[in-house]
């Protein structure tokens, strides 16, 4: 117990033992300055000086721009960069889900399969007897007028007034039409008899998205246009363009043939879709 009480007084000894620190003239040996000092002092100023240096560093490093300047910290303009980088990513990755929507839509159509909906046929009608009792379905004067304009709107113009065309189409080829339009049947477009390797034209300005060989229709190819209008010609005896090439109105995209399993003759399977629905092509082309 002794030892531990003369070491601790004399660990306090050499801890609050005074010196002088003194600043002479080298020359002169004049003393500028001193300063009295003892070992705890020493620490607890070193400490103190240690603490307030480290702050000062970190608050230079948290809140001003220097911290760009130590390796490890991005830059501010970085970080902005990579931010609207992340959103032009998130925008480019939605436009990819839409376009991969729009062209497996394609595909189907390209391809034939165009399925019906599987629905409760009975249940639908039941219920239209139901809510139809006691109803009156005899036109009146005003009725017939709207539903005869209306008819003839459709007959001359299958787009709607703020999707009307801009441009003229050019018929793909000349000849007469073997079968005609019928959506009833799943027929989908209209075939034009024309002479075997007779060049097939495109009908407006586009750009092709389609042309590959497909078992049933052949050679394929599809041109998009304005106003989300895209023509399909099928059964043909080869392609002069390749998918993703700029066509001019009149300007010749195949060689009309007799490919493909499901055709009947030298002749053009000829489709045009609007905004994913088929219509009429004779309503907007003269194939004579």
């Amino acid at each position: 117990m002794a030892d531990k009480e003369k070491r601790g007084k004399k660990i306090k000894k050499k801890l609050l033992h005074k010196y002088r620190l003194v600043v002479l003239n080298e020359a002169t040996f004049e003393e500028r300055f001193s300063f009295k000092l003892n070992r705890l002092n020493v620490f607890v100023f070193s400490t103190i000086f240690a603490v307030f240096m480290i702050a000062i560093t970190t608050i230079l490093i948290a809140f001003t721009p220097l911290r760009e300047y130590i390796p490890g910290y991005s830059s501010t303009s970085l970080k902005k960069q990579a931010v609207e980088l992340t959103f032009k990513t998130d925008s480019l990755q939605q436009a990819l889900n839409v376009n991969g929507q729009y062209i497996a839509s394609i595909k189907k159509v390209l391809t034939g399969d165009v399925k019906t909906v599987d629905f409760n046929r009975d249940s639908i009608l039941e219920a239209a007897q139901i809510e139809t009792e006691g109803i009156d379905f005899t036109p009146s004067r005003q009725d017939s007028i709207l539903r005869e304009l209306v008819s003839q709107e459709d007959k001359y113009n299958p787009l709607t007034e703020n999707e009307e065309l801009n441009f003229v189409l050019f018929p793909p080829v000349n000849g007469s039409i073997s079968e005609d339009y019928n959506p009833e049947a799943g027929h989908f477009a209209v075939d034009v008899v024309t002479g075997k390797d007779s060049p097939v034209k495109a009908a407006a300005d586009g750009t092709v998205i389609f042309a590959e060989w497909t078992a049933d229709t052949g050679y394929v190819i599809a041109v998009t246009h304005a106003n989300n209008l895209v023509s399909i010609y099928k059964h043909n005896a080869s392609l002069n363009k390749e998918q993703g090439a700029l066509v001019k109105a009149g300007e010749v995209i195949a060689t009309a043939g007799n490919s493909g399993v499901l055709t009947t003759g030298p002749h053009l399977h000829f489709e045009l879709w609007s905004n994913g629905y088929p219509i009429d092509p004779t309503n907007l082309i003269d194939f004579n």
